[in-house]
């Protein structure tokens, strides 16, 4: 029987693989794409699948079944000999598979077969594998981007590969098929160039020489190919990777490759694709040197679902997607703007390189300003263009934060912000630059909710920037407002009317938009009707992906924090809320919950059973501390991060307020001991803004004291910092521990 192998194998060869290589090629190609779907069609997910994740073993094990089976080779070494790979290719195949194989650590580690290199694992095998932190990198971020370059390789070597195939390939296509193949897709000239050719539909080098014989090709080819709608043939990017050290200083000043890059970078075609392959190829890297420096770094947190390169490259993708209609309806005051915008070069510039400075010892912001400030007179812009980028990357951040961590009902919050931006047209820049930051960070992380704080903000503040108007009279606003109300309400009872009006203090007519205020008037009719003293009301707003829940509760000193627990246990997760008393001694607490079902049906189902808890809660029929211990449990990427408590007291954000500031580990249940602790120390919450940003939580409390004046006692001040410090860290200040059976007498 052993005789027969030899011929048995010949024949596979002659009558099997020569007749199927190209099905079989086509086929572990589909298959690669599949599993690519499936783990992440990214190679610079931050929680990589490093097996069949893009650029993981298994595309290294492709690679050699498909050279294997055409070049009918047994062992990868052979492929050199096969003209497949050079020896410094398959010297780099090698290293990918060894680092590829470092994936025993994983298994290691967790006792299973583990694929997935998520943030707990990650810190032990940087530790496991010697790697030390260094200037302002962490260890496990100095792993991550050296896994993150291997990953890179291995998509260049399957291009490598591809390339010499489809050569193959294309030579053995002979008869008519081949005469129709070359009259369908010559090799022609491209329009205005004598160093590159349309390949059969992608833009491929004249010869060999062009990039050292005119190094501002390597700048041209990626403005030709996008002025013709071609892709890069694979030649042309090997080349391309091979010839980076002809970027010098003399190329980066040089004026037309500075045109060239700009003119790709701004292009109205879309680009993210191009900026993407001038990125793998090194080109981006090399023309702009603190790009280079954050090629494949990643940051080690649960909010930043990419590399930072890659999130810069996709934030530039999301402009020009808005610019083009393509997602305007997501963002309608973006779409809207952007047609405005005088220097859009100078926008798509700042976006790019907005989180360019990532990495360093200095705060990023004030780092990549200085960046800013070197590279933007090399691409032609003047001192005042300049100073236009400087400032956007400087203050990326500032609407982001100020629209999730303030109280925008607040004047002095709009009034800082407006200090901040100092002119209409910044504000402008701003808001689309900060929409293209956020929804670049990942899926999931952009949602309406987050688009209509930002527009409440531009709103605010654009009457301050305009000269609209000065310093408002607060007693004419009150009145104003509620001569709206009453507008709105004019088929009610006057009696009626003027009763539900004279409930409500001050504050709540200049915070509560008016179509809310109709909503809530409603609510509190029809408690009155039915003689309820604790009822609840439900409103989804389905493009804010936000559902809003109203509360009104004879009033309580933990009743926020009630409302938090009951969400924790939930997992339905806060993201704002408002608190206002009435005049009869009841609470009107509203908070705002992340929206879990597409369908509003769905989603009012949802939100009732979590009234019904509610109400459940405050009137003693189920214990806080049941619920709480079903609660979901933290999650396990969660766990690998350790965020010290931070508590500041600020007395200069509000001008009736003081502002505790939290920055914590995010964590189920946080919210209602910081809540409950807060109650404890005697003191009343107008509002909360809730922000989350991966695994950490920054939370931001408006609160006075019981007579309503601010927190100026250094004393009280300190005692207020180490008792929330003290709950957050132990987790003890626990409702069930001190509230009363019920917040809400039964009937």
């Amino acid at each position: 029987m052993w005789n027969c192998l030899p011929e048995l194998e010949a024949r596979f060869q002659k009558e099997v693989v020569r007749r199927t290589a190209k099905q079989f090629i086509d086929a572990k190609l589909a298959e690669r794409d599949l599993r690519h779907r499936k783990a992440g069609e990214s190679r610079y997910l931050v929680e990589p699948n490093i097996k069949d994740g893009k650029g993981g073993l298994r595309d290294l094990h492709t690679l050699f079944w498909i050279g294997k089976y055409y070049y009918r080779v047994s062992r990868p070494r052979e492929l050199v000999e096969a003209g497949l790979f050079t020896a410094d290719e398959f010297r780099r195949f090698k290293r990918a598979e060894s680092v590829s194989f470092d994936r025993c650590h994983m298994h290691f580690l967790t006792g299973r077969p583990e694929e997935r290199l998520s943030f707990d694992i990650q810190r032990e095998m940087a530790t496991r594998l010697k790697y030390l932190s260094h200037g302002g990198l962490l260890d496990v971020e100095r792993f991550m981007k050296h896994y993150f370059l291997i990953a890179k390789e291995v998509g260049d070597l399957t291009l490598i590969v591809c390339a010499e195939l489809e050569e193959e390939q294309a030579k053995s296509v002979t008869g008519i098929n081949g005469l129709i193949r070359s009259i369908r897709f010559p090799v022609r000239k491209i329009a205005g160039s004598t160093d590159f050719v349309d390949d059969h539909g992608r833009i491929n080098i004249a010869d060999e020489k062009v990039f050292k014989r005119d190094p501002v090709n390597l700048l041209r080819i990626f403005k030709l190919a996008d002025d013709n709608n071609l892709d890069i043939h694979p030649d042309a990017r090997y080349l391309l990777a091979n010839s980076l050290k002809l970027i010098d200083k003399k190329l980066r000043a040089n004026e037309e490759a500075n045109r060239l890059f700009l003119a790709v970078v701004t292009s109205r075609n879309g680009p993210e694709t191009l900026l993407r392959k001038m990125n793998e190829t090194g080109v981006l890297g090399r023309f702009i040197p603190a790009f280079g420096k954050i090629v494949a770094m990643m940051q080690f947190n649960m909010y930043h679902h990419y590399t930072v390169d890659e999130h810069l490259i996709r934030a530039v993708g999301i402009l020009s997607a808005i610019e083009r209609n393509l997602i305007g309806q997501d963002h309608p005051l973006s779409a809207r703007l952007l047609p405005e915008i005088e220097d859009r070069e100078a926008l798509y510039i700042a976006v790019l390189i907005h989180d360019i400075a990532k990495g360093r010892r200095e705060d990023h912001s004030i780092a990549g300003a200085k960046v800013a400030r070197g590279l933007c007179p090399r691409l032609g812009f003047s001192k005042q263009r300049t100073d236009l980028v400087e400032w956007l990357v400087l203050e990326h951040l500032a609407m982001s934060m100020t629209a999730q961590s303030r109280d925008l009902s607040d004047r002095k919050t709009i009034e800082t912000f407006a200090a901040t931006v100092q002119s209409a047209e910044r504000l402008k820049y701003l808001l689309i630059l900060t929409v293209c930051d956020i929804r670049a960070v990942g899926p999931g992380v952009w949602n309406g909710w987050k688009g209509q704080l930002l527009r409440t903000l531009y709103h605010a503040a654009m009457p301050l920037l305009t000269g609209g108007f000065t310093e408002v009279d607060q007693k004419g606003a009150v009145a104003q407002a509620r001569q709206d109300l009453a507008g709105a309400l004019q088929d009610w009872d006057e009696e009626e009317l003027k009763a539900i009006l004279d409930l409500h203090y001050d504050p709540y007519f200049l915070s509560t938009p008016l179509e809310n205020q109709i909503r809530h008037m409603e609510f509190l009719r029809m408690a009155k009707a039915r003689n309820e003293q604790l009822s609840t009301m439900v409103h989804t707003k389905e493009f804010e992906a936000i559902t809003e829940i109203n509360v009104l509760s004879p009033d309580h000193p933990k009743l926020l924090s009630i409302l938090a627990g009951v969400c924790a246990a939930a997992g339905a997760n806060i993201v704002d809320a408002k608190i206002h008393t009435t005049r009869d001694g009841r609470a009107l607490d509203t908070i705002f919950i992340n929206r879990e079902f597409e369908n509003d049906r769905d989603e009012i189902e949802r939100a009732e059973r979590l009234c019904k808890t509610i109400r459940d809660a405050l009137t003693g029929k189920v214990q806080l501390s049941d619920l709480q211990a079903k609660q979901p449990r933290q999650r396990r990427a969660a766990k690998a991060f350790s965020i010290q408590p931070e508590v500041a007291i600020n007395n200069n954000l509000s001008n009736d307020f003081t502002v505790i500031e939290v920055q914590c580990l995010d964590r189920p249940g946080v919210l209602s001991d910081i809540t409950f602790a807060i109650a404890e120390l005697n003191l009343n919450i107008a509002s909360a803004q809730i922000a989350t940003f991966g695994e950490k939580a920054i939370d931001s409390f408006y609160v006075t004291d019981l007579v309503g004046d601010k927190i100026l006692l250094e004393g009280r001040q300190r005692r207020i910092i180490d008792t929330l410090t003290e709950a957050i860290k132990s987790g003890t200040a626990r409702i069930r521990d001190n509230m009363p059976d019920r917040a809400v007498p039964a009937k």
